[in-house]
């Protein structure tokens, strides 16, 4: 832990804070085997790959995923709960909110996978989250859950298969009526029925994209579960990134005001907003030399500096009286940017850690769900077509999602999507209705059931603060 610095941990706390970092990578292990079926099953089944090719190829490209991927998905994680809060309490507050919610999620995941029913991750994640911060909420008031990153969170985890659904509905059609390419709708039969090389070429490809798509969205729901642990654990060395040179923010701010001289001078009917902006750059300014990995509060106090300031320049910018030029916006944006890397951020170790952990999971225990997406979910085997265009609409949607910094449950918007292009092939009795009543019950119970296991596994841990 010498990577660590001195941590000025009890025993205790230093044994639960390993515990944690050790089921945070079990997490995403699990994730990767869970969700693994979801790229390769498709070329597994249409004999675009041998299973013994595609699994090292999908974890391969699943720790590129998340090594690339950025880490605004990572930071919406972490707005769910109250980082702000948990600073300010004992570390063994921040250590039972974050033991509940991976408990509750490594449980649930478990539970759906040897069952073998596709399962979301990210909805067994945000439910936890939010049944931890209830807990929180339960002791000690205020806003235990962010309710507005939640509800977007929300309509994106359930707008996103519905999406799925849709879009592989028009392209199967579209394949079926325009493209017209008999060999896309041929169903292998045997282990030496493969398919023509420009159709295994698009298969690989479509398996390749869901695989680094998944691994760039869902890799960063573990790369914001382990900050997470870090800073309920570590606030004073990891609540900002002390990387980031003193002289490097000064310039920052300084640029900043220079921007918003410019702003306030065509727009005098606003200087109460300016005076404000100012006082708040001063205030990170006083703090930014008392900041130290040593010291909770003057770190913590400079954090809520820099998110204050970093509010009320994006009010600024949303205000309608204020009139504001597009290369001076532009310029604004910037230096939210870099102001937003002091509080958002992950070493590059945890990003690497979350990276092999997925890569490695992806490699093991895939084949109980391959085999429900493969052959379950429809009443006939997957054709190239329906494999392809499932796996295209998964990439995109996945894909988009990973820019706006929302996640998504690549189970649910590939199931749709596999789904969606057999109703394309033969109707809506082309639909295995065991299979999907499995999957929509797990959707439906997903969300409750780790709400309601983080909470009383949060209230259970704090009976020994």
């Amino acid at each position: 832990m010498s990577f660590l610095g001195e941590s000025g941990l009890t025993t205790g706390l230093l044994t639960v804070f390993v515990l944690c970092l050790l089921a945070v990578v079990a997490f995403e292990f699990v994730n990767g085997f869970h969700d693994t079926a979801n790229a390769v099953a498709t070329v597994i089944y249409t004999k675009a790959l041998k299973p013994v090719i595609a699994i090292p190829w999908s974890g391969f490209w699943n720790f590129l995923g998340v090594f690339t991927g950025g880490i605004a998905v990572a930071m919406g994680i972490l707005k769910l709960v109250p980082m702000d809060a948990l600073m300010s309490l004992p570390t063994a507050v921040g250590a039972s909110l974050v033991l509940a919610v991976l408990l509750a999620s490594i449980i649930w995941n478990l539970g759906t996978w040897y069952l073998g029913i596709p399962c979301s991750s990210s909805h067994t994640l945000i439910g936890a989250l939010i049944g931890a911060g209830l807990g929180f909420t339960w002791y000690y008031g205020g806003s235990g859950v962010n309710w507005h990153k939640a509800e977007e969170i929300g309509l994106s985890l359930i707008l996103s298969p519905i999406i799925g659904f849709g879009l592989a509905v028009l392209l199967m059609l579209f394949l079926k009526h325009v493209v017209k390419y008999k060999a896309l709708f041929h169903i292998p039969t045997g282990e030496n029925d493969k398919p023509p090389l420009l159709i295994r070429g698009i298969l690989i490809l479509t398996c390749t994209l869901v695989s680094f798509f998944h691994g760039s969205n869902d890799g960063q729901k573990g790369v914001g579960l382990f900050m997470l642990i870090l800073i309920a654990f570590l606030p004073a060395k990891f609540a900002i990134d002390h990387n980031i040179p003193n002289e490097k923010i000064i310039s920052t701010l300084n640029q900043t005001e220079k921007t918003l001289q410019t702003i306030a001078s065509t727009n005098t009917q606003s200087m109460v907003e300016f005076t404000k902006l100012n006082k708040d750059i001063e205030a990170v300014k006083v703090h930014l030399n008392l900041k130290s990995e040593k010291n909770k509060e003057a770190t913590y106090t400079f954090r809520k500096q820099v998110e204050t300031l970093i509010k009320s320049i994006k009010a600024l910018d949303e205000n309608k009286a204020v009139t504001i030029d597009e290369n001076t916006t532009s310029e604004l944006h910037h230096e939210v940017s870099e102001l937003k890397k002091i509080t958002e951020f992950a070493p590059i170790w945890v990003i690497i850690a979350i990276s092999i952990s997925l890569g490695l999971g992806t490699m093991i225990g895939w084949k109980r769900i391959a085999v429900t997406i493969g052959e379950k979910i429809g009443n006939e085997h997957l054709n190239y077509a329906q494999g392809a265009s499932s796996e295209i609409v998964a990439a995109s949607t996945i894909g988009i999602s990973t820019v706006l910094g929302l996640p998504v449950s690549t189970t649910h918007v590939l199931s749709s999507g596999i789904a969606g292009s057999m109703v394309a092939s033969g109707g809506k009795n082309n639909l295995n209705p065991s299979t999907l009543k499995s999957i929509g019950l797990a959707w439906v119970l997903t969300l409750p059931v780790s709400i309601i296991l983080s909470l009383l596994l949060f209230l259970f841990f704090h009976l020994f603060i």
